[in-house]
């Protein structure tokens, strides 16, 4: 593939089959709640290439092929594919039709994307990449948070380190843990961490169910919270962050022993 456009020089990946499992009907196209039908459609379409079933360079089913399919209209195929394009996961050229466009140039800090690619076969490979990612930012973002949180956006950490330690399923533990981190990212006062923190989310939701499902020792690992949260309350951003590093380190554990 070569400036956005399939590469005369080789064979495309043949054209991928748009087949699906019988039980599949209309009502799976629109399956998601509160999503339009081509929304839902985006989200099918999208989870498979993100899982592999379609590899870059596959020329997609057309339009009549994809309404056939999933029993909708052309129109919301087309609204779908546009929605895949815009996240980078989809090129198209008049009678060529669209294709997949290799994973460098996919939109990864997408909320879609990062969902489809956090329940891909390379779920561990993603998980390992959102924790590199928390060893280059939150170290550092929640230094600052130290030096820089208001009082207000210090009575949202403790809050959300409270409600981890009392929730009472999996569920309302993994969403409270992302909101400690994101009121972090948004307390260490740099506002290119702020869009950054709501766009990864999704990720951080992700990688919190896993690990917390993994953990042996839940007090342990709320210790290792309350520290952090310590340390940010009390204004001093080098125990912050060394708190912050041994909470990386036995989530780096928990992985590797999988």
């Amino acid at each position: 593939m070569r400036d956005g456009k399939p590469n005369n020089e080789k064979t495309p990946a043949k054209a991928a089959s748009a087949e699906r499992p019988a039980a599949v009907r209309r009502a799976d196209a629109a399956r998601i709640p509160g999503s339009s039908v081509h929304a839902s459609l985006a989200s099918e379409i999208g989870l498979r290439i993100v899982r592999g079933d379609y590899p870059p360079g596959t020329i997609l089913p057309n339009e009549a092929k994809w309404s056939e399919t999933f029993d909708v209209s052309r129109s919301a195929v087309r609204e779908a594919i546009k929605m895949l394009m815009a996240k980078s996961l989809l090129a198209s050229r008049p009678k060529i039709g669209s294709w997949v466009e290799p994973k460098e140039r996919w939109n990864l800090l997408d909320r879609d994307v990062l969902a489809w690619y956090a329940t891909s076969p390379d779920r561990e490979v993603f998980l390992k990449t959102v924790q590199e990612f928390r060893h280059i930012i939150e170290p550092e973002a929640t230094a600052y948070a130290a030096m820089r949180r208001t009082d207000e956006q210090m009575a949202e950490i403790s809050q959300a380190c409270r409600e981890m330690g009392e929730a009472p399923s999996l569920q309302e533990r993994t969403r409270a843990d992302t909101r400690f981190h994101l009121a972090i990212l948004r307390a260490s006062g740099n506002d290119l961490l702020v869009p950054l923190g709501v766009l990864i989310e999704s990720a951080f939701d992700h990688l919190f169910a896993y690990t917390t499902r993994e953990l042996d020792d839940l007090q342990h690992a709320q210790k290792l919270h309350e520290a952090i949260e310590k340390n940010i309350r009390l204004q001093r951003p080098d125990a912050a962050r060394a708190a912050v590093r041994k909470l990386l380190a036995n989530t780096d554990e928990v992985i590797k022993s999988r």
